[in-house]
């Protein structure tokens, strides 16, 4: 990247995040984004080895759950820890590569967790709607090629969008508004003019948040009419609570990618940015082990023998 007002090289980027906060405001949001960090990799972590390893959450809705924690893990880990990091120290300098790099598994990671939730809409529709077809039509294999590709468009859009990202030089300002490189805020600072990158990311953005929530509505649809139609108020409830907590994950992921990367960039500021940032960057993967395991008695009983085995196995050892 040249400056092209003097000529140099510009190989870095400054990340403002909440530098411009007060000292005892930044304490506080390390001490409570700690905590929350902390807190969202202990359940996904706990959730990732119950489904990976409990013999009896081998359904096809548990092992995309193991899956949708695992993204959670590393969507965090990639921008979270950089931000304690930069609440404490001064330098709050990312090089051009580490900046890319961050972008990449943002997008790659942010992608793939679109489409996962889109699966587990449809194996939801399945399971409701077609019991008894449900273990052919969603067997290992499949759950397999559904998650893969989930993974596979993920890795390929976010090289689509770091190139329309940083294919043009920098030499307006190196400061990021922001605690991540954040792809839009990022192209504001090229030196060329911003249109082209902003709209294919729009146009991106439409292809793997649209397409999904559309798989995901006609899933619900299709859903709510079936539970409709069955005479049990019991039934009725059970069905709305397996669902209630997918729908509210789906509303906290989607609603605040949408603002970040569908919305106009005059619509935007760094406080708005910085608050929908967070939002799906530590909130929403914080939140998804709790809404599932906090609504789901099989996830309910499984911590309770992962947490008994880890006891006994300690005790055994003393």
């Amino acid at each position: 990247m040249v400056d092209l007002r003097n000529g140099s090289r510009v190989a870095e980027f400054i990340l403002v995040g909440f530098e411009q906060s007060s000292s005892s405001t930044r304490a506080l949001i390390f001490a409570l984004f700690s905590a929350l960090y902390s807190l969202a990799m202990a359940m996904n972590g706990l959730i990732i080895f119950i489904t990976w390893t409990d013999p009896r959450l081998s359904s096809p809705m548990y092992f995309f759950l193991g899956h949708l924690s695992f993204l959670d893990v590393c969507f965090i880990t990639t921008t979270i820890p950089q931000m304690l990091i930069h609440l404490v120290a001064r330098n709050h300098i990312v090089s051009f590569a580490s900046c890319l790099t961050q972008m990449y598994l943002v997008f790659g990671v942010g992608v793939a967790e679109c489409i996962l939730l889109a699966f587990m809409a449809y194996d939801r529709y399945v399971a409701i709607c077609h019991p008894l077809s449900y273990a052919q039509i969603m067997s290992r294999q499949v759950c397999v090629k559904l998650v893969s590709t989930a993974w596979f468009f993920g890795l390929i859009n976010g090289i689509l969008l770091d190139y329309v990202t940083f294919r043009g030089p920098f030499c307006r300002d190196n400061h990021i508004e922001n605690f991540f490189c954040e792809a839009p805020i990022v192209i504001a600072l090229s030196c060329g003019d911003p249109q082209f990158s902003l709209t294919t990311i729009f146009a991106d953005a439409i292809v793997v948040l649209l397409s999904p929530m559309v798989l995901i509505v006609i899933s619900y649809a299709r859903i709510l009419a079936s539970i409709l139609g069955r005479a049990s108020s019991s039934g009725r409830g059970k069905t709305f609570s397996t669902c209630a907590s997918h729908l509210t994950v789906v509303i906290f992921f989607y609603t605040s990618a949408m603002f970040s990367y569908m919305n106009p960039r005059s619509t935007h500021g760094p406080d708005k940015d910085k608050s929908f940032s967070l939002l799906y960057t530590i909130i929403t993967p914080m939140c998804n082990p709790i809404i599932y395991s906090f609504r789901n008695k099989e996830m309910k009983r499984a911590m309770v023998r992962a947490l008994g085995r880890t006891s006994l196995a300690q005790s055994e050892s003393v």
